[in-house]
């Protein structure tokens, strides 16, 4: 007789992709388009840089938060719906701004609920699938990215750049309602230690040189999400070969995804996030030269490493790491370092793209680096954790 938490895996999996899949339509509009909407608005590469740097500033509080919370009353999917309506809320309003003191405000609400989102859903994930079955299940969430890049950099060649905020919203509503379609799955309510239980993951050189590397090495990629979509803009390229460009980098991070079932044991966290350091370091080390062509098209396939090895390492060992019942606790103490490094880094990539333009690249290849480095200096004691 198949056992019933057995038979519904199948069912939780497909309706988390179709989650993931929602999610990152609207990532994908946001990330590469925002940019283009604010600038059109009349914002300059400062106030763009630093609009785009709220989200990661608001993470920093409420990540942790709604992590806890997740935790403390056991139904994460409830959580992600009601996260999820809010932020469609917010989406919708965003419409209605022009001013750019109206734009930050509404920036501020709709991130209080959004950027929790990934953290809540790759707990919620990781309760029921082991990281190799969770790969094949979030590349959904990078098919979507894609389809959404190159479906909306061929609409803005055919409609009013201006509407790509409704885009946005129409994706969040969208987010909206499959969230509803989530699995129900409680885990027991956490005791009134779990605090303490989570600090004590601090003191753990491993668990902090994971967090600290990932942290660096993600928001290396500050410069790329903030001003790639309005330099590629300004050199001449149409909205659909912008979106081939960001598709492109996508595409190769599905293919890890799928690929991550069949990975070696051998190949553990310490190895991704090595590999993740070395193609950021060099990806961005190239950019800085401002390349174009097929060279331009081959670092964007770096994305794979840069980003995908990166991910997967970093939700792999955090998952593992965690106390029982705080899955999404210890995913919020990554998410809330991550948030710190990528907010000074989206607030300075204004400052960088203002003096340097494509040479801002190089002091994310250094970010990088330095988190390459942390995993070398500290492999020996992640192995023995691990």
């Amino acid at each position: 007789m198949t056992h019933p938490a057995s038979a519904t895996k199948p069912i939780f999996a497909s309706r988390l992709a179709l989650f993931y899949a929602a999610y990152f339509v609207l990532t994908g509009i946001q990330l590469p388009y925002l940019p283009l909407w604010l600038e059109l608005k009349g914002l300059d590469s400062r106030e763009i840089g630093l609009v785009l740097a709220i989200p990661t500033l608001i993470r920093i509080v409420s990540v942790p938060a709604i992590a806890r919370l997740s935790d403390r009353y056991g139904d994460a999917r409830r959580i992600l719906i009601l996260l999820s309506l809010a932020a469609a809320l917010g989406y919708c309003g965003l419409g209605f701004a022009s001013a750019t003191l109206t734009i930050a405000a509404i920036v501020v609400l709709v991130s209080i609920p959004n950027t929790p989102i990934m953290t809540i859903a790759d707990a919620y994930a990781l309760q029921r699938l082991d990281a190799r079955r969770y790969g094949p299940v979030r590349l959904w969430g990078s098919v979507a990215f894609v389809v959404a890049n190159i479906g909306v950099g061929y609409a803005i060649d055919r409609i009013a750049p201006a509407n790509i905020v409704w885009l946005l919203a129409a994706a969040a509503v969208a987010l909206a309602l499959i969230s509803l379609l989530l699995v129900p799955h409680r885990v027991p309510h956490i005791s009134s230690h779990a605090p303490v239980r989570v600090a004590m993951l601090l003191r753990k050189p491993a668990f902090l040189a994971i967090v600290a590397a990932a942290a660096l090495i993600q928001a290396s990629h500050a410069f790329y999400y903030a001003f790639s979509t309005v330099q590629w803009k300004a050199a001449g390229f149409e909205g659909s070969a912008i979106g081939i460009l960001w598709a492109t980098g996508v595409i190769a991070e599905i293919l890890l995804f799928a690929l991550a079932g069949r990975f070696s044991p051998a190949i553990g966290p310490a190895a991704l996030l090595t590999m993740g350091a070395a193609g950021a370091a060099i990806r961005w080390s190239a950019m800085a030269f401002d390349p174009q062509g097929l060279i331009l098209l081959a670092l964007q396939a770096l994305h794979g490493l840069s980003f995908g090895a990166t991910h997967l390492g970093t939700v792999a060992y955090v998952a593992r790491s965690a106390p029982p019942g705080l899955a999404a606790s210890a995913q919020g103490v990554f998410s809330t370092l991550f948030g710190v490094v990528l907010a000074v880094l989206l607030g300075v990539s204004g400052q960088l793209y203002a003096a340097f333009g494509a040479g801002g690249y190089a002091v994310m290849a250094i970010c990088a680096s330095l988190g390459g480095l942390v995993i070398v200096a500290m492999r020996q004691q992640i192995s023995a954790a691990g």
